[in-house]
């Protein structure tokens, strides 16, 4: 081994080794399989460092799965459709897609995509992921596109899907449909209007609003039944301000009076309310904001878009004296997540997928899986519980999975294709019958919306499960055709609403269960400033992954990010990278130390291992006992903390020191003494670069290539298991008997110190005092291990009280007293 550890010449060796040698490669034989739904990367930038960290940590647990006797399935893919694509496509090339033809526009981003996903797998092999790229996808792929297409004909001929002009989130800044679930609550300044309408004997009524911009969709105005205030009112209609038509007044019992002055407008829309006000009472539909956020021509803020039209029209009332009082207030409003704009809500034509009327059976499937952490189901079932609408899955997009339909305009029938034919863009491709099969017409328009980025990342557990067993059909109601549930998925929290939410209903409206066993929640990265989730707008070029990876090595990064705990936030920390340094040399150091002493080891165990070594092989096992029973609870945190605890202390701090006196004077040792000292080295050595091996895979297999390789007769140490090397010791004897020799050998350590010598200081004698016969004995029989690591001439030991431990100095040797 070399003086220094070369992490760099490491790196690039081992990545192309592995893939070289197959050693990720999924070899289905008798072993349990062990599967993995693994999050596909927005492909809309560059990668942050909120990546590597919840990726890293679902590689540890795929690497720890395979070292348990798992055939583990780790496929990868990358979410490459969508609206975030194009906008990230449009941003990298300085155009926009309205501008452009639509066939030249989607040929754009799929150069451009798969440019950018190789980037982001150049960076996920430096860091270490152990994945089989033979298992890759993209969700924009024919072999993806087929299959979600596929998936959206099944569900429509289960009646799950419908299309209906409904009233929808709007996005005018992204110019799409968006679905509940891409909501975020922004807290923003406004202001409260009182303004005022007249009846029909022209007296005023005083509505309050926070949208006096909507005026010109104003259908009605609402009142609490038992507002004694407007109960004569009931049946009547209202002039609008500046609009100047006429509305009904109407009672419902979901109008709070104590609000505003208690009589309210219902505008088509204002917000939710408004949408059921609008359904439940069938009041007409009266837009006035079109696709663009901006006014329509019939009004007089034609052109504006929402907010200035708010500033002119409330210029407007105040000329005409029609607000007679305002406040500043402070609220939350509905947001879109990816552009932060304030939505709206319109009218058009969209694909639905109904979950409403099957809340019940939704929140029942959360209780079949196993949730870490436990505390996370609770944002599923609230999510659940909350739903106001069903899942709109239509967008106005360009670059995405289009909708296998086409419409026919004299009967307005839906055409479907056969699923031999998919995948299919009815835009380029005509409806293959020809004529429409409900009224013979020839008349017929291809569905110009594209699918919601969600509903094709839903079925991945349907994607991947293909991409290992090919031959397998899905969507063909056929019972062959049912996969099992995955073994996991991981994912970040802020996506349950969406990504967990979304393939636990396609899971079960296409086969009735549960699309992964065990779902694994993973905390964000904030950023130091803010203490904001980590995203590639907020990060800075000092957390950038690829000035990291040149900063520090790839297992130095990955240490970092097993210090988190699942489902909680965490900043990154400078300081624990650093750590994960100073380990990787000490690992580097104890293992060159241990090379020329265990180069020969034979594989036997001997028949007497001594009281030390005893010891050493019951402290590996009760780690390895604490390391897997965090691991059953993918607490791969808390498991290296006690990989930790054993090297540094146990391994590094006591046994190297007690062994060293032994191994550099082998002739003063018993022979048998010696060849155990160095098979237990040996054997701890390689379970102590196991049980690192999940977190730090490259530091762990070059010393093992170096040291082991040839005689465990393994390529990698990613292919060991711990079944065949970690066999369980128990010395419990042992154990107590060492106990009181590394107090022995502590207190000798601090008496030296305590007095400004080595630890190497010779000592002429040493008194032990014990209070138990019994241990006196156990003492003299590893008296030649206490001389030896305290450079001790003699040892006495005897019976006694009422002293303490000390160190006496005469001329120029020492000898001290020690009391246990």
């Amino acid at each position: 081994m070399d003086a220094k550890y070369n992490p760099q010449q490491e790196e690039v060796f081992l990545a192309r080794y592995w893939i070289e040698n197959e050693i990720y490669k999924p070899n289905q034989t008798d072993k349990p399989m062990y599967s993995i739904d693994t999050p596909p990367p927005t492909v809309s930038g560059s990668l942050h460092l909120g990546h590597i960290f919840s990726y890293t940590q679902t590689d540890i647990i795929a690497r720890y799965k395979r070292m348990s006797g798992f055939c583990v399935y780790y496929p990868f893919g990358f979410d490459d459709n969508g609206l975030a694509t194009e906008r990230f496509v449009e941003k990298q090339c300085g155009i926009q897609s309205n501008k452009m033809q639509r066939k030249e526009f989607i040929e754009l981003c799929l150069q451009q995509t798969e440019l950018a996903e190789d980037d982001f797998k150049l960076l996920w092999q430096r860091i270490g992921l152990s994945i089989d790229w033979n298992y890759s996808y993209r969700t924009i792929s024919d072999a993806t596109r087929a299959l979600s297409q596929a998936s959206f004909l099944d569900l429509y001929r289960k009646g799950y899907v419908y299309r209906a002009a409904q009233p929808a989130l709007y996005c005018s800044s992204c110019r799409t449909t968006i679905a509940q679930a891409e909501l975020d609550d922004q807290e923003v300044p406004s202001c409260f209007y009182d303004i005022v309408f007249k009846d029909k004997n022209n007296n005023s009524l005083v509505v309050g609003t926070t949208r006096p911009e909507l005026l010109f969709s104003c259908v009605a105005l609402l009142y609490h039944p038992d507002d004694i205030r407007y109960k004569q009112l009931h049946g009547q209609q209202a002039w609008v301000p500046i609009a100047n038509y006429q509305v009904p007044i109407l009672a419902d019992q979901t109008v709070v009076p104590e609000k505003g002055t208690g009589l309210v407008m219902c505008c088509t829309f204002g917000d939710r309310t408004d949408i059921e006000w609008y359904k439940k009472l069938t009041l007409p539909y009266k837009p006035s904001i079109n696709e663009y956020g901006k006014f329509m021509d019939h009004t007089p803020l034609a052109g504006l878009s929402v907010l200035d039209g708010r500033v002119k029209i409330v210029e407007i009332l105040q000329q005409s004296a029609l607000i007679t009082d305002q406040k500043k207030i402070t609220h939350s409003v509905n947001v879109h997540e990816r552009c932060k704009r304030q939505i709206e809500f319109l009218i058009v034509p969209q694909w639905f997928i109904s979950v409403m009327p099957y809340k019940k059976e939704l929140l029942a499937l959360a209780d079949a899986i196993n949730w870490y952490p436990a505390f996370m189901k609770a944002r599923y079932i609230h999510w659940v519980e909350n739903l106001n609408w069903d899942w709109c899955i239509s967008r106005q997009r360009h670059f995405g999975i289009p909708f296998p339909v086409w419409h026919c305009t004299e009967c307005k029938a839906i055409l479907t294709p056969e699923q031999k034919e998919l995948p299919v863009d009815p835009q380029e491709a005509p409806y293959s019958k020809n004529m429409c099969a409900h009224c013979g017409s020839r008349s017929i328009e291809p569905d110009t919306d594209i699918m919601d980025t969600w509903n094709t990342s839903s079925i991945t557990p349907y994607i991947v499960l293909k991409l290992l067993h090919p031959e397998m059909r899905y969507f063909v109601n056929d019972s062959s055709s049912v996969i099992e549930p995955m073994s996991m998925r991981p994912q970040a929290h802020d996506i349950i609403r969406t990504w967990a939410f979304y393939t636990i209903v396609k899971s079960w409206m296409h086969d009735k269960m549960i699309p992964w066993q065990s779902i694994v929640i993973s905390g964000h990265v904030l950023s130091s400033a803010k203490q904001e989730k980590l995203s590639k707008s907020l990060e800075n070029s000092s957390t950038n992954p690829q000035n990291l990876l040149n900063q520090y090595c790839a297992d130095a990064i990955r240490y970092w990010t097993a210090s988190g705990r699942l489902g909680h936030d965490i900043a990154f920390s400078d300081a624990q990278v650093r750590i994960g340094n100073k380990l990787i040399t000490k690992l580097w150091n104890a293992f060159r130390f241990l090379l020329p002493h265990i180069a020969n080891v034979e594989d036997d165990i001997p028949s007497k291992l001594g009281t030390l070594n005893e010891w050493i092989l019951t402290q590996s096992t009760e780690c390895f006992d604490r390391y897997q029973n965090y691991f059953s609870e993918y607490d791969f945190s808390l498991a290296l903390d006690a990989v930790e605890a054993f090297f540094w202390k146990q391994f590094c701090d006591n046994y190297l020191e007690l062994v060293k006196h032994q191994l550099f004077n082998e002739a003063e040792y018993d022979k048998d003494a010696v060849r155990a000292t160095k098979w237990t080295m040996h054997t701890v050595g390689l379970r102590i670069l196991q049980l690192y091996a999940p977190y730090l895979p490259y530091i762990t297999d070059t010393i093992y290539r170096q040291l082991y390789k040839d005689s465990m007769n393994e390529l990698s140490i990613h292919r060991t298991l711990f079944a065949k090397t970690c066999r369980p010791y128990s010395f419990p004897h042992s154990n107590t008997i060492m106990d009181s020799i590394i107090h022995i050998v502590n207190q000798a350590r601090k008496l030296k110190s305590e007095n400004k010598l080595s630890l190497n200081f010779p000592l002429e004698l040493i008194t032990i005092i014990v209070q138990d016969s019994e241990l006196m004995s156990h003492i003299a029989n590893n008296e030649q291990l206490i001389k030896g690591v305290m450079h001790a001439k003699h040892i006495a030991c005897q019976m006694g009280t009422g002293l303490i431990s000390r160190l006496d100095m005469s001329n120029e040797s020492a000898s001290a007293i020690i009391v246990i």
